[in-house]
């Protein structure tokens, strides 16, 4: 059974449908944002940019077990490279990477205690992108990688899995069409499912991979078909 499960990004889209989600199964939720409130039986307003993320989760935590690290806070960056500075691209790095790792890391203790599980929200950026989002694409990429690298390393007790959502009806993706001019209808009917995503749909999957005993060092895309279609159709 699933006591406690830590969610980042609580207040977003996806974040506020994994509390949902975890809630329904009878979990406690530990929501993490920058942004203070959520749905969370419990919320941490912090930003996990900082090195000290983990530090203050764990005495945030006390001496409370946790199941489930569900790494789902994440920022855009639609940017050409060329004009991409270090300082942008160490501040994606820091939300989208670094502070999974840390997490992860910190949590590990408390997971391990209860053979719980790491869920890493990835994009399908990692496996098929477009311009100009190089910085992100490279963030979600590697943190595909590094789901594979630590479910080896922490099995069998922890099992660590990655989500790659596809257009996800979010604030993210309001903001991305608005800065092309494309409504979210026209979007949506270029897709095979014929439509984004909802929230939901991605928090019902991970979910799944964070309850599946069987389930490490996976990648599961749930992109409505965008990444089936031959780029020359």
């Amino acid at each position: 059974m699933i006591e406690r499960v830590v969610v980042t990004g609580a207040s977003g889209g996806v974040g506020s449908a994994c509390v949902e989600a975890f809630q329904k199964l009878g979990a406690e939720v530990v929501g993490i944002d920058i942004r203070p409130g959520s749905g969370a039986d419990d919320h941490l307003t912090i930003d996990v940019a900082g090195s000290e993320c983990g530090r203050l989760l764990l005495e945030h935590l006390g001496g409370k077990s946790v199941d489930v690290l569900v790494n789902n806070a994440a920022v855009g960056h639609v940017q050409p490279a060329v004009e991409t500075s270090a300082e942008d691209f160490d501040a994606i790095v820091a939300v989208n990477l670094r502070a999974p790792f840390l997490l992860a890391s910190a949590l590990r203790p408390k997971l391990r205690e209860r053979s719980g599980s790491v869920v890493n929200v990835s994009s399908v950026h990692a496996v098929a992108t477009s311009s100009p989002v190089s910085v992100y694409a490279a963030t979600k990429g590697g943190l595909v990688a590094m789901t594979k690298a630590l479910a080896l390393e922490w099995a069998p007790e922890i099992r660590v899995n990655c989500a790659l959502p596809g257009a996800v009806d979010t604030e993210m993706l309001s903001e991305g069409l608005k800065r092309a001019g494309v409504d979210l209808e026209t979007f949506g009917s270029s897709l095979a499912s014929g439509r984004v995503g909802q929230p939901a749909e991605i928090a019902d999957a991970i979910v799944f991979l964070a309850t599946n005993r069987y389930l490490t060092g996976a990648s599961l895309i749930i992109d409505g078909g965008a990444t089936a279609r031959l780029s020359t159709e």
